[in-house]
Formats: structure tokens, sequence, C-alpha cells
């Protein structure tokens, strides 16, 4: 029998997040008032930051089992800022304090800075009903 290779490592789906999330945020960045498909898509980048955090872990683990301790103890400081801004987001939207989700966009913002988007690939479905499922789940 032949091994199984999985493609879908933590570094792919890590970028696959940062993508939707630098998507997420140009197109949060075009509305011109807060409406019912801003909050899906604030909730959505509030799913996509904790997969981020997932891979980050799955990483990290991996490479302490391969005793690379520094490696993994600086892959940890350049995430570092994901946790904090991720339950500051969930706080705004789980406690509709919409006034302050700008400024939070803001602080996100340069963190996915290096993602180039030529074209917009993500389709409104991905973010359709995020926000009800958020407040299900929180």
């Amino acid at each position: 029998m032949s091994r199984i290779i999985s493609t879908d490592g933590p570094g792919k789906v890590r970028n696959q997040h940062r993508r939707t999330v630098a998507e997420v945020l140009r197109h949060l960045s075009q509305k011109p008032r807060l409406d019912d498909e801003a909050k899906d898509l604030a909730a959505l980048i509030v799913f996509c930051l904790h997969g981020i955090a997932d891979t980050v872990d799955q990483t990290i683990e991996v490479w302490e089992k391969r005793d690379y301790w520094m490696k993994a103890e600086r892959f940890r400081e350049e995430w570092r800022w994901l946790e904090p801004l991720t339950d500051e987001l969930s706080a705004v939207i789980h406690e509709g304090r919409w006034g302050q989700l700008p400024p939070v966009l803001a602080r996100l913002t340069p963190h996915f800075a290096d993602v180039r988007i030529k074209q917009m690939t993500r389709k409104p479905t991905v973010w359709q009903g995020a926000y009800e499922k958020f407040m299900r789940e929180d």
C-alpha cells in the first residue's frame, strides 16, 4: 500500500485563511456603512483568525517535536499579535460595539498587507450567514 500525502498542510491552510482575510478587509473598506453583509464579513474574519491560530499551533508542535526550539519560538513570536486581536474583534461583534470595528480592523490590516490581491476570488457565499453562525457559537 502506498503512503498518503496530505497536500493541505498547515502552511497552505494558513495562506488560504490569510488570503480570505485580506479580501474581506478590502471588501469591508469599500463599504460605505455597516449592514448585514458587513457583520457577516467581520464574523468571517474571526473564523479565519481562529483557523490561522490552529495552523500556527500545529506548525509549532511539529517543530518542537523535532527539537527546533528556536525556530518554534521565533514563529510563535511572529504570530503573538493574533490572539489579542482575535479576542478583541470577537468581543466587538459579540457585544454589538460596531463603532469600534473600524479601529480594530485598522490594527489588523498591516498583518495582511503582504497578501497581494489582483482579483477577488472569494464569493459572497463564503461569508453569508457567518454572523448568525458566530452568534450561535459564542
